[in-house]
């Protein structure tokens, strides 16, 4: 569609159904004016508000894990949903070879795609996610070509919602639609977003992020075959057993974490190597314990600890998967405080032990205990931790009551109810 027919139309009105199915009808008018500053900023930015340009629209939702807490880089089990924030990415195909992308908040990238096929960007850029997108695709022997694109993003970085893993889904979704005729499914966009993440941007990382990115709504995902990972979708809701999901971002810098998220990977998969292994998974539980006087002296404690970890939390999402399917609201905040606490025990990544004197996330999980203490509730790190946000699971009539209390020391707008989104990435327009 035109810019100016797009943004005619939204203004009247004549997709309110559809933005009504994406976002639901509290936030329709603040989407459309979202929306409609994107199609304004795009036109400013690729043509001085002059060239009617034909455009699409792209949404790609955050995502929240609910369990499952890193172990989809070894095979493991997840439940995670995709979170009602999302990016919006504006498009238009060029005929150059090239890939120009303005960030609301962000700035400005561009980059010749043959030239970062030969000279990939620098690392721990948004150049670098782009560029390995495009080299996912051409990797699998799919077509890629250049577009300008303008987004804005309501999924914060350093959130916890993975605003990373919701760039890649975009440009990805772009390139497929584009150049592909859509014929990549939602789970290989994830794993070109994942190759992205790993081999371009740098980060080590699972597949869960990208992969509920990707599909949308409420997941259980089974990572054990990462070629092929099982998808279940559970029809669940949350305001059925009471509760409601809400995420606190306690502003820790992730900028110079990645060495502290690679290390849980790599340890694990120290351990699973003890056993002729490439992943935990494919190591039996019962084994792993009988093995720990030799682990000890190979791998070090952290790394057993952290396997322990591995093996219970994928105990824990086969009985939380169970909890939800009946309605079991005690059963489910009982798994959730376990979840937790063992990510505080035994995985360990609530702090860095390089910046001890940077804690948000102990000291949110602190807060939301004592907030609710004795008001059937939970609470538990949410995603890759050492910084960032925490996740809790509030009885709606105490919601408001938290959400107060976790801003008056994390800052206004910090805590943010969160709903399910049931699409992923989608064309919207």
């Amino acid at each position: 569609m035109k810019t100016s027919f797009l943004r005619w139309a939204i203004e009247r009105g004549e997709f309110d159904d559809r933005f009504s199915m994406l976002y639901g009808n509290k936030t329709l008018m603040r989407q459309k004016s979202r929306y409609i500053s994107a199609l304004d900023r795009f036109s400013v930015k690729y043509g001085d508000g002059k060239v009617d340009n034909d455009v699409h629209i792209f949404s790609v939702p955050g995502r929240s894990e609910i369990c499952g807490n890193h172990t989809d880089h070894n095979g493991g089990l997840v439940i995670g949903c995709a979170v009602d924030v999302d990016l919006i990415l504006v498009a238009s195909p060029i005929a150059e070879r090239k890939i120009n992308i303005m960030s609301e908040g962000f700035g400005f990238v561009s980059f010749d795609i043959d030239e970062a096929m030969k000279t990939p960007p620098e690392k721990f850029t948004t150049a670098a996610l782009a560029a390995g997108v495009c080299a996912g695709f051409t990797d699998r022997g799919c077509s890629v070509g250049g577009f300008n694109a303008y987004i804005t993003s309501n999924v914060k970085r350093g959130s916890g919602l993975s605003s990373s893993a919701a760039f890649e889904a975009a440009v990805g979704t772009a390139l497929n639609f584009y150049y592909n005729e859509n014929r990549l499914d939602a789970v290989e966009i994830a794993k070109i977003s994942q190759y992205a993440e790993i081999e371009y941007f740098g980060k080590t990382c699972g597949l869960m992020d990208q992969a509920i990115c990707s599909i949308g709504g409420l997941v259980m995902i089974d990572f054990k075959n990462e070629a092929a990972p099982k998808i279940e979708k559970l029809d669940v809701d949350f305001s059925e057993l009471g509760i409601s999901m809400c995420i606190t971002d306690t502003g820790g810098d992730h900028s110079d974490l990645s060495d502290d998220y690679s290390a849980i990977p790599s340890e694990m998969k120290n351990v699973a190597a003890h056993f002729g292994q490439r992943i935990l998974r494919s190591v039996d539980s019962d084994a792993l314990v009988a093995a720990i006087p030799e682990l000890r002296r190979e791998t070090g404690d952290r790394a057993i600890l952290r396997a322990l970890h591995f093996a219970d939390e994928n105990i824990r999402v086969e009985e939380l998967k169970a909890a939800m399917l009946k309605h079991d609201a005690a059963k489910f905040l009982r798994i959730i405080l376990e979840s937790g606490e063992s990510s505080e025990r035994l995985l360990q990544n609530i702090y860095s032990p390089k910046q001890i004197e940077h804690q948000g996330i102990a000291l949110a999980l602190e807060m939301s205990a004592r907030l609710l203490k004795g008001k059937n509730a939970a609470w538990r790190v949410h995603g890759g931790g050492f910084a960032g946000t925490v996740q809790a699971f509030v009885p709606n009539e105490f919601v408001e009551e938290f959400r107060v209390g976790m801003e008056k020391l994390f800052g206004q707008g910090s805590c943010t109810v969160m709903q399910v989104r049931s699409s992923g990435a989608v064309m919207v327009f």
